[in-house]
């Protein structure tokens, strides 16, 4: 079934991210409110709409519910971020990221609610893609000759597993070069939870609920591994 996703704000990064999907076979609808940057999208995307994002009306005629996620990249607007941000919440929107230019926007956001912030400054849109089609996917980094490392959550399937189990490399050639997992620490009197990287990984390890894999492979056998294992 085929991925559909819309960008609202069509500047370079919201561009980047639209046409990064559309590439990977997803099903983009482009939006912006200027018709011109719509104008020069429209022949990379599935449909591309001029609209003003903050209008419930014209919204909601474009089936924005339907989409697997929206992504708001709108970029000098910080208003009209925030105004389309709560817009999509409201109508229930499954998964909605949104992009914050520095950290006081990211605050805000994350008070309305936003459990998935982008920052332009460290993300490319090809890694955004990457992530929206996969949400179990955390950090991606893409090297030469079609090499990724990739930061992935534990697998619901894989939990409690011991690492010579899953057959990273026999049956995914793909290496696993660490785990990321949290524990509880007293702190101050309080108890809270703090990541710890565990070194590199036995091949006894146990496999906790909540871990996260740094894995090291190309995508097409990436793909085959969130295959198998959902």
């Amino acid at each position: 079934m085929t991925n559909k996703f819309a960008v609202i704000g069509l500047g370079l990064f919201g561009k980047s991210i639209a046409k990064s999907l559309a590439n990977k076979g997803a099903e983009i609808l482009a939006i912006d409110h200027d018709i011109h940057e719509v104008e020069s999208i429209k022949d990379d995307v599935a449909y591309a709409v001029a609209l003003d994002a903050t209008d419930i009306k014209a919204i909601k005629a474009q089936n924005i519910t339907d989409f697997d996620a929206v992504v708001v990249a709108i970029g000098e607007n910080f208003e009209g971020l925030l105004m389309t941000t709560v817009l999509l919440i409201e109508l229930g929107v499954k998964r909605v990221i949104a992009r914050a230019a520095n950290e006081r926007q990211r605050i805000i956001l994350e008070k309305l609610g936003v459990k998935e912030i982008l920052s332009p400054e460290g993300t490319i849109g090809e890694s955004v893609a990457e992530m929206l089609l996969n949400p179990d996917l955390k950090s991606y980094l893409k090297l030469p000759d079609t090499y990724q490392i990739i930061e992935v959550t534990l697998p619901t399937s894989l939990i409690g597993a011991r690492v010579r189990e899953i057959k990273l490399r026999e049956n995914y050639n793909i290496n696993l070069i660490t785990v990321k997992r949290k524990f509880v620490e007293v702190k101050d009197g309080e108890e809270v939870e703090v990541e710890h990287v565990i070194g590199v990984p036995k091949p006894d390890s146990e496999l906790l609920k909540g871990d996260q894999l740094l894995l090291m492979g190309k995508e097409i056998d990436f793909e085959k591994f969130f295959d198998v294992n959902k």
